[in-house]
């Protein structure tokens, strides 16, 4: 391996084959000099020379199928100068984009597309999804001699750099700092429906304005938003491709279910997803599709992230006959000194306050407590609609005097839970985990309390836990009125991966309870599990 980090050299230049070649000698490297052939035919030809290193196909040559090449054909096929500046592919999930994207952005590097000192770019939302194109780039790379000697891979700031056409490649995310001094020949952005505003995508394309071809493709699912830029984008492709707009330097290409189309039919499921059934798995989808038709929140998923369709993921998360299904009564006094899990869900001013106690060794057993101002309960009840001063009365909520959260009181109970049930650790907002360990600390309490995050990475595994464990029957709550009101009101939101969570600015009314719920389930999975010891012969034991 050559040098790989700051102030990297190129390896010198060996001999034999790249990894996945054909049995013919590698074309690899005399592809990005020959000029024989149509500029199309050497993309074509560059493309297929490169290793698969990921997926089903790996360890293979990509071959470009016939709707691949009709997307290329249209944005490179063109004689003398290419007329296309700006290209949008639009694909449900899973139909290699991520592979298409990087062979592409490696051609205008170091293949045929290569000009003197070209500047490429793969954009994303965030730093994880930009790294997904550089890390199949040097995959690629480092399968193929001839580019892994010619490429400088720096990993550290995820850049590479072309040593005998000068140009550069960088993965940058629209989460970065400063974002000027661009000069692209090639940009793809990766799921720019993903992103939270314009900003990247304008930058980048106001860069291009100093060179001769450059190009900007963006290769994203659709935005449920109709007023993204990925929506703007995709409206006005529809009108050019409809001859609406005269402008030949825009192309789109759109796989997308229509709206009136059965969704549940593969027919339509063949309709919009190219690679189905090829590279894209087709028991996979009719997985997803069966959970989807079962399952409110997740027909909305499907339908975005599998058929391309602009559809709004705000679903009610689980059926309201599921979540009834598990209402079996629960006799508090049974649970004493049982092993538990919880989740804290603590308001900062006037809102709904949450305690679930999750004890998975009594049948999913749910003990939910919930605290509201009892100064503002009929301000409540007339903001939210809901009986505050009915389920006070049934004892299933607390209300601590003043107009705003008691926290105190809150932590005071939680003590007094912590004697009674085996509370295990106790999940809590991350960001405000040492302001409440204060109080905690203030009040001479100590309890077992972990920093959990709100956002995709720690929600998203706990929420599908819940929803697994309602479905299988896994959960007991007694019907807590209080509890199946939050469960009625949540709405999920979805990152790029299919990452979901409970949106609290989305949802239609309060939803702490669920939250509260949801991270103690996540905290307990996390627990170590217990190791199986198998041994034979006799155990002696000497005095």
């Amino acid at each position: 391996m050559g040098l790989r980090g700051p102030g990297a050299k190129p390896k010198k230049l060996r001999t034999g084959k790249a990894v996945g070649a054909r049995a013919t000698p590698n074309p690899v490297h005399t592809i990005t000099r020959k000029r024989g052939k149509a500029r199309f035919d050497e993309l074509v030809y560059f493309i297929e020379s490169l290793p698969i290193t990921s997926g089903i196909l790996a360890g293979k040559n990509f071959e470009l199928r016939d709707w691949q090449k009709e997307i290329l054909i249209r944005i490179y096929g063109t004689k003398g100068r290419r007329k296309v500046r700006q290209a949008v592919v639009s694909t449900p999930r899973k139909n290699g984009k991520t592979q298409l994207a990087a062979a592409l952005a490696l051609a205008h590097l170091c293949g045929p597309m290569a000009e003197a000192r070209g500047q490429v770019y793969s954009a994303a939302s965030d730093r994880d999804q930009a790294a997904l194109i550089f890390n199949e780039m040097v995959a690629i790379i480092q399968a193929v001699p001839e580019l892994d000697d010619r490429v400088i891979i720096r990993n550290y700031n995820r850049h590479l750099e072309d040593t005998e056409t000068g140009s550069i490649f960088r993965a940058i995310s629209a989460d970065v700092g400063t974002k000027h001094g661009f000069n692209a020949s090639f940009v793809v952005f990766d799921e720019l429906a993903q992103s939270p505003n314009r900003k990247l995508y304008d930058v980048l394309l106001t860069s291009m304005g100093g060179r001769k071809e450059p190009l900007f493709v963006t290769i994203s699912t659709q935005s449920p938003d109709p007023h993204s830029i990925m929506s703007e984008l995709v409206d006005y492709g529809l009108q050019v491709r409809d001859g609406v707009i005269h402008d030949p330097t825009f192309h789109a290409t759109i796989y997308t279910a229509p709206d009136d189309s059965d969704p549940w039919d593969e027919a339509t499921w063949f309709a919009c997803n190219p690679a189905l059934d090829d590279f894209r798995s087709l028991e996979e989808m009719r997985t997803a599709g069966l959970q989807a038709q079962r399952i409110p929140a997740r027909e909305s998923v499907f339908r975005l992230l599998y058929l391309n369709q602009r559809v709004e993921a705000d679903a009610r998360f689980i059926a309201l006959a599921d979540w009834q299904a598990c209402g079996a009564d629960i006799d508090p006094e049974s649970l004493r000194g049982r092993p538990c899990w919880a989740g804290l869900d603590l308001s900062s001013t006037q809102d709904l306050t949450a305690l679930v106690l999750y004890f998975p060794e009594d049948g999913g057993a749910v003990l939910p407590f919930f605290w509201v101002p009892k100064d503002r309960m009929k301000e409540r009840e007339d903001t939210d609609r809901v009986p505050y001063r009915t389920w006070f009365n049934e004892g299933l909520i607390e209300a601590p005097g003043g107009r705003a959260i008691d926290k105190v009181s809150v932590i005071r109970r939680l003590a007094e839970l912590a004697s009674t049930y085996d509370i295990q650790g106790i999940a809590y907002d991350r960001w405000r985990l040492e302001d409440l360990k204060k109080l905690l600390t203030d009040e001479g309490i100590d309890v077992p309390l972990t920093g959990w995050g709100q956002g995709f990475k720690d929600m998203g595994p706990a929420v599908d836990l819940l929803e697994t464990a309602i479905l299988n029957r896994q959960l007991t709550h007694g019907n807590h009125p209080v509890l199946t009101w939050n469960l009625s009101n949540a709405v999920i939101e979805m990152d790029a991966a299919g990452a979901r969570k409970i949106s609290k600015s989305r949802s239609r009314e309060k939803v702490d309870g669920l939250v509260g719920l949801v991270m103690a389930m996540g905290l307990h999975s996390r627990e170590p599990k217990p190791r199986m010891v198998e041994f034979s012969g006799s155990l002696v034991i000497s005095a």
